[in-house]
């Protein structure tokens, strides 16, 4: 029995190469059961000139599924279905569709829909000026060598190591790399012990609130302040004490005499890009010494301090271990990662690698390996001279935009950062704004995601250059600028 040639046709919305969408279409018909075992396949001639492709092409995706028992050659005959392929159980619905009678709003414990977190479409991609935080610029990204490592991860020698299950532990290598490497560049010293990875900073640090907050203690994050901690901390039960921030940071006089845990970012306030001075780092340690109290440091973008050297970390001067440092990849790299690691006393860091080890065991093995390979082969390093270089471009062409058309610039930035945190006129909600330019082709971010209080940052909105090329900045940021003068 021969497979009509004309049951043959490529899935347009599948994003793979010509060869997959091959293997996909035929394994997808083996498993399906459209093609029965023994029925002849097309010839790759045949099959090639039907689908407007190469031959070479067919050719590459038989032997494909030969390899995975889909296929079997018989010589010149041609190419069957196998009669070993793999199979697909199947189930008919035993009923119609299922009427639920259960009362959620009952049977539900805890709540944890509804936070507030800052709102970013799925397809900004397919916006003209996307001004967002956080998002990957794939023409900056080093594909080639990433997917090199990746590879080598799942190579013969390394199999082992990234496909076991691991318990508790982390890829020795990448904890190996962060101590000799990544950690010595912000001044700070840590054994294999101290470090934990993690899947991403947001995990970090809800990771951090759990251990160490209950109902009977108290929390201080800045204000405005990073979304995701904040419902990390609504989550851990505690007593949350929203504490301002001006010029240099957070304000150590509004800290409360009660506070057990300070969540800060010194080094790139989130979100106006304040950076804490060395001075009032130093005063914070001191407070934290003589009030007694813990300092989570989020550190979530130091590699992108291209306009001064970075100032030392809070930990590196830390003499008590008092500090507890979160690091992330995902700004350096890509946010879709999840990978990030945190630095902490033995004792902290033992308490957090079993409650992880509940919640998600251990961090992906390949994953970790491959970003070690990264890492270790120096990829990593001319990745972020690259974005440095680039970032400080676009960000040299936003200033002169934004002062040409008289924006107002709220936070001052004195390192680097990848965004500019702004002010609307008075009479200006940011989040009117936001859905005006949106129709426009512009993406901005209001910011009062990012207040305890929502209406304090009616008036702000932050702007990033990460994600848009240069020649495209001025533009937008005339849209941004024209539909302000037109409210």
């Amino acid at each position: 029995m021969s497979i009509p040639i004309d049951t043959f046709f490529l899935d347009p919305k599948f994003e793979g190469t010509l060869q997959q969408k091959i293997q996909r279409m035929i394994s997808e018909g083996v498993l399906s059961g459209r093609f029965i075992p023994g029925a002849k396949l097309p010839s790759s001639r045949k099959l090639a000139t039907h689908l407007g492709i190469s031959r070479i092409t067919v050719t590459l995706a038989y032997s494909e599924l030969v390899s995975d028992d889909y296929l079997i050659a018989k010589g010149r005959s041609g190419y069957y279905v196998s009669p070993t392929a793999p199979q697909r159980t199947r189930f008919e619905p035993l009923r119609g569709e299922v009427t639920e009678s259960v009362d959620w709003n009952r049977a539900i414990g805890q709540r944890y829909s509804g936070q507030v977190l800052v709102e970013k479409p799925v397809d900004w991609r397919s916006y003209p000026y996307p001004f967002i935080y956080g998002q990957a610029d794939e023409k900056i990204f080093d594909h080639s060598n990433w997917r090199q490592c990746a590879l080598q991860a799942l190579g013969k020698r390394e199999f082992p190591t990234v496909t076991a299950d691991s318990y508790e532990r982390d890829d020795p290598e990448l904890v190996k790399y962060i101590a000799l490497n990544s950690l010595p560049r912000r001044g700070i010293q840590a054994k294999p012990e101290q470090i934990l990875i993690t899947m991403g900073g947001q995990n970090a640090l809800w990771l951090a609130a759990q251990v160490l907050l209950n109902q009977r203690r108290t929390a201080v994050m800045e204000n405005p302040g990073y979304p995701g901690l904040r419902v990390a901390l609504n989550q851990a039960r505690c007593n949350v004490v929203n504490v301002p921030v001006d010029h240099a940071g957070l304000r150590l006089d509004a800290l409360p005499a009660e506070t057990d845990v300070v969540f800060t970012t010194p080094s790139h306030h989130c979100p106006t890009s304040v950076t804490m001075p060395l001075e009032r780092r130093q005063q914070l340690l001191e407070k934290a010494s003589r009030d007694d109290f813990i300092i989570v440091e989020d550190d979530y973008e130091f590699e992108m301090s291209f306009l001064n050297p970075p100032a030392p970390a809070l930990k590196s001067l830390d003499e008590e271990g008092r500090v507890i440092y979160v690091g992330s990849f995902s700004k350096s790299l890509f946010p879709g990662l999840r990978l990030g690691y945190m630095v902490g006393s033995e004792t902290f860091i033992r308490e957090a690698r079993a409650l992880r080890m509940v919640v998600v065991r251990h961090p992906p093995g390949h994953l970790q390996r491959t970003v070690a390979n990264f890492l270790s082969l120096g990829h990593f390093d001319a990745l972020v001279a690259r974005m440095g270089q680039t970032y400080r471009r676009r960000r040299e062409v936003m200033q002169e935009a934004i002062d040409r058309r008289g924006l107002n610039v709220a936070g001052s930035d004195v390192s680097g950062g990848s965004s500019f945190w702004m002010k609307t006129p008075d009479t200006i909600d940011a989040r009117d704004l936001a859905l005006a330019v949106r129709q426009r082709g512009v993406l901005l971010e209001p910011g009062h995601f990012f207040f305890e209080n929502p209406e304090d940052g009616a008036h702000y909105y932050r702007i990033a250059y990460s994600s848009i090329e240069s020649a495209k900045i001025s533009a937008g940021i005339d849209i941004i600028a024209n539909t302000i003068a037109e409210f």
